[in-house]
């Protein structure tokens, strides 16, 4: 149950950021001058996605908090390095980001770091 707990957390914050990213990018660039920045981050803390990504990054920490109860902060926190790599195909899927092959081997290099981490 502890590893359904931390896919639990990584699922739920590359969820907020994606939903974050798609909202952000209907909307438009954040505006030069301070009220209208201020008008601009209401408009968008208002969103239902926004909502719903603010609320997906609470159950992270809620799935985050149970994983604590069970596995040791030292081997849980390297599978956080997942957001990393699901946050970048997710990118490249949905948004049409480039995945350049230095992407992919930072990638692959996080992905060896949590093999290596997770191991002791």
């Amino acid at each position: 149950m502890s590893y359904f707990y931390i896919f639990m957390t990584i699922a739920l914050t590359v969820y907020g950021q994606i939903a974050i990213k798609w909202q952000v990018l209907k909307v438009g660039a954040l505006p030069e001058a301070t009220p209208d920045k201020i008008v601009f981050l209401l408009h968008l803390l208002l969103n239902p996605w926004i909502i719903s990504a603010l609320l997906a990054a609470f159950l992270a920490s809620v799935f985050w908090m149970a994983a604590m109860t069970k596995l040791q902060l030292s081997h849980a926190y390297p599978f956080m390095g997942l957001t990393f790599v699901v946050v970048l195909l997710a990118s490249g899927f949905f948004f049409q980001e480039p995945v350049t092959p230095l992407k992919m081997a930072g990638t692959a290099l996080i992905f060896l770091g949590l093999v290596v981490a997770s191991q002791g």
